[in-house]
């Protein structure tokens, strides 16, 4: 079955291309003998690489019985855009059939280049003519590998005892960035018969790869362990940059809370120039988002599982040789240094997400602070514009102002118009008929001068009466106006004191030095 899923799963894939190396370490009983190879493995040797023929033979006659080694292929620096995107091999599907069933990697690794998460899976075969730990880790540098082993291997145990052989899968899949795919891939198999490393490693310039084969270059004479490469990735992914990172967050923590709580304990040029609302909302889910890279707990998973292994493959290993214990004892010890290491960083990890719900939820309550400010401004622009516009009615009373200027004079007119003007008799045609004179000679009545008399002073008295009523008027709205500021700010005063009093409950912006408590008792006694 096993062979079929690979077979169908290979067949699905898309090929990328991408230069391809390969590194030989071969350690000897005599020191001096232990070789070291890195080159580029052209198309045309790969097949010789695999089943070691050609320039890739064992010598035949060696005066130093070997130890102990590791070959790989290597992808170092991976660079096409769909390298590890899912159902992609940066092999032809010839060759990476045939490195995989030569080199005895696990079939089942194919099937996770399109996890979602992290997977670590690990059994054991039951050749027990060469019997094999196979192990396949794909990781990325965002976040690393999550380790749990199948209840299967269980089962599996029981036929260790005779067969001597086992088998591990550990892999991560990874996201696009950029538009790219990065991270890197590890497949290993390990003989117990040989005591020899086979195995597959790619990755993006990007990841921790390069660095780790150089590690792993370094500490050649210590390959007879499976476990070293993985652990020397782990130790590379788990180096200061985590602890870095988090001490980054936590100082962006304290540049916020500044920010949001006024608090004056950082130097002023680390703070916001302006409280900025968006800025200060963008960086509160930056920094939530920076404090949650890497999480502790995947780590601590894969520590433990990663112990789990050790212990599995240790059980399976005879240990008459000094050095491998030794070196299995250095593994565990590094494991359980990096197991507290990230036991304390949970604890920080912890603290600063809840500092940031703190900080989210005081300036929640700012904003809330900030928009019954606005909600209130907007009721007084309301009522303002209500009584401007009832004050903009009294326009209307100017056109009766006008017409109360014209209607006396006018009635007046009329009035006066029955007799204090002759049109139709004039002293130069006496005995003229008067419908024939037709206006000639008119004549003004000597009482005219009672018109303006009784005009002018009813005009004015009617102007100053409208006056009077209107600068009235005036003193009763601005009375008004100076009622309405000051409900409004007794309206805000109340409405700010009792979010202020939520608010205080959750964080608080006194200045540090004495407690709030302290304060407010301070207060009360003065």
């Amino acid at each position: 079955m096993d062979d079929y899923m690979f077979t169908a799963h290979v067949n699905q894939t898309k090929v990328v291309s991408e230069a391809t190396s390969f590194l030989e370490i071969f350690n000897y009983a005599d020191p001096a003998k232990n070789t070291i190879e890195e080159h580029p493995l052209e198309a045309l040797e790969f097949e010789n690489f695999l089943n070691r023929r050609g320039a890739f033979e064992p010598p035949k006659k060696h005066d130093s019985k070997l130890l102990s080694g590791i070959r790989l292929v290597l992808q170092k620096n991976a660079k096409h855009p769909e390298t590890f995107s899912p159902h992609h091999i940066s092999l032809e599907q010839r060759e990476y059939a045939s490195m995989v069933r030569t080199l005895r990697l696990p079939f089942r690794a194919i099937e996770g280049s399109s996890v979602v998460g992290p997977l670590f899976w690990a059994s054991y075969d039951h050749d027990a003519n060469d019997p094999h730990l196979r192990k396949t880790l794909p990781l990325n540098p965002i976040l690393l590998f999550y380790a749990s082993f199948k209840a299967t291997i269980q089962a599996v145990q029981a036929h260790l005892a005779d067969t001597r052989s086992s088998e591990i899968i550990h892999r991560k899949s990874d996201v696009r960035k950029k538009g790219k795919t990065r991270g890197w891939e590890l497949m290993l198999s390990h003989s117990f018969n040989t005591n020899i490393t086979t195995g597959y490693v790619k990755g993006t310039p990007s990841s921790d790869i390069n660095d780790a084969i150089e590690h792993l270059k370094s500490c050649a004479a210590q390959v007879a362990h499976p476990f070293l490469l993985p652990v020397i990735i782990l130790s590379h992914d788990l180096s200061s940059r985590s602890d870095q990172k988090q001490r980054e967050a936590r100082a962006w923590l304290r540049r916020l809370e500044n920010a949001v709580t006024m608090r004056n304990e950082i130097d002023e040029k680390e703070g916001y120039m302006d409280f900025d609302l968006d800025a200060i909302n963008r960086d509160l889910v930056e920094c939530h988002s920076q404090v949650l890279w890497r999480r502790p707990q995947a780590y601590q998973e894969i520590i433990k599982e990663v112990h789990t292994g050790m212990d599995k493959y240790w059980q399976m290993t005879d240990h008459n040789r000094p050095d491998i214990t030794a070196l299995h004892d250095s593994l565990v010890s590094r494991l359980e240094f990096y197991r507290i290491k990230l036991t304390g960083m949970e604890h920080y990890v912890h603290t600063t997400l809840e500092r940031l719900n703190i900080q989210r939820q005081a300036l929640y309550n700012i904003i809330a602070q900030k928009e019954s400010k606005l909600n209130l401004e907007m009721a007084a622009q309301q009522r303002r514009l209500a009584h401007a516009s009832k004050r903009d009615s009294t326009a209307m009373k100017t056109l009766s102002l006008l017409g109360a200027l014209f209607l006396p004079g006018t009635f007046l007119a009329s009035l006066f118009s029955m007799s204090f003007f002759d049109f139709n008799v004039g002293p130069e045609f006496p005995g003229m008929d008067p419908d024939d004179y037709s206006g000639k000679g008119a004549q003004v009545s000597e009482y005219l001068w009672l018109y303006f008399v009784v005009t002018i002073p009813l005009t004015l008295a009617i102007v100053g009466a409208w006056w009077y009523l209107d600068h009235r008027r005036q003193k009763m709205y601005a009375a008004e106006d100076i009622d309405i500021e000051e409900g409004i700010g007794r309206m805000e005063t109340e409405i700010m004191a009792v979010m202020r009093k939520k608010t205080m409950s959750k964080a608080t912006t006194w200045n540090s030095g004495t407690s709030p408590a302290i304060q407010l008792v301070k207060k009360a006694d003065g």
